[in-house]
This record gives C-alpha cells, structure tokens and sequence, in this order.
C-alpha cells in the first residue's frame, strides 16, 4: 500500500506492507534510525515518536495508521539543521543523555509535555517519562534536564502550545483516524498520553 506520511514537515511517500509498523517505515525507508527498536511490544519507549503533537509508540501504530498525520520524530526537533533544541541542550549539559539509546523517546516525551504544560512540577516530569524505560536507571540526571529545558521554556519568548490545539490539525481526520490517535496513545502507557 502506498502511504503519504508527513514526517519532520516533509511528505514522505513509500510502499509498505498493511502489517508495516511505522518505527520500521520510518527507520528502513526514510532512514531516520534516531527513532529506535526497543522492546517493540510498546513497553520501553524507545520508538516514541510524536503523532499530531502526543507521544505514541511507532511499534505500535502501523504506517497506513498514521497516512495524514503529522508525525515528528527526534531529528525533527532541532530548529534548523546541526542545531539543537532547547530540551536537547538541556540533556547534554546535564548529562541527562547517559547511554543515548532511550534519549530520543525521553525528549519527544518532554517535548510533548513542555508544549502542553507551561509550569512543570517534577512530578509532572516522573508522571509523562514514566512509560519510558531508562536501562541505564539514571533517571536524576533526566528529570533534571528537563526541569533545566523547562526553566529556559519559561524564561525565553518561544511560542510553545499544543500544536495540534493550535493549528486543529487533528480535525480534518475522521472519527475512526482519530480513535487511532488515542488508541496509540493509550498503548504508549500513561506517562505518554
């Protein structure tokens, strides 16, 4: 089946499989392996990829799923090429990065998180990385860069809000595309809704 995937602000067009997942069109096809295989049971948070603005797992959903919606992936973040954005920065002066195998899903997460809720506690922070496993358990340097990337959020002018809300991208889609949406939401675990 041919599927028309608007990846990081780019149609991305391929031929896959009805039983494709969208971790493996994004990684094989479109070679963006920032996006990893975890588990791929949708446990670990590794695949976490951003669906119209809500972190789901990309082993989770599969490529005909996700034709129409905007799907932004950890090299989609950056604001220009061989930049980095603020939450990226943030984990590498914390050194909240460790391993990096479990990083691109933390951020994607933080960065959902940080664009829907402007005043982060850091029990928000635990509550949205809880569906992502960190296998090096060093999850303090974690939460605290995120807690540095949403004191610089604060403290700078960027316009952050949902994306999503913003623009109503999600209302073209239908009631039954929209179900996906939470469905995939759902799987992703309750840190990832």
């Amino acid at each position: 089946m041919k599927v028309n995937l608007n990846v990081n602000g780019v149609i991305c067009t391929s031929d896959v499989e009805p039983r494709t997942t969208l971790l493996d069109t994004l990684r094989d096809d479109f070679l963006l392996t920032g996006t990893h295989a975890g588990c791929e049971h949708g446990v670990c948070g590794a695949c976490t990829v951003l669906l119209d603005g809500e972190p789901v797992r990309s082993c989770l959903v599969f490529s005909v799923q996700a034709d129409g919606y905007d799907i932004t992936t950890i090299e989609g973040v950056a604001t220009a090429p061989g930049e980095m954005s603020v939450i990226q920065d943030a984990f590498c002066e914390t050194h909240g990065m460790q391993c990096g195998y479990c990083t691109p899903g933390m951020i994607l997460t933080a960065h959902a998180l940080l664009e829907r809720t402007h005043d982060v506690s850091r029990e928000d922070i635990v509550e949205a990385i809880s569906g992502n496993i960190c296998r090096c358990t060093g999850y303090g340097q974690i939460i605290e860069a995120v807690e540095f990337a949403a004191d610089r959020l604060k403290k700078s002018n960027v316009l952050r809000g949902n994306k999503a809300a913003q623009t109503g991208s999600a209302e073209g889609h239908d009631a039954s595309e929209k179900g996906v949406l939470e469905a995939a939401a759902d799987a992703s675990g309750k840190g990832s809704k």
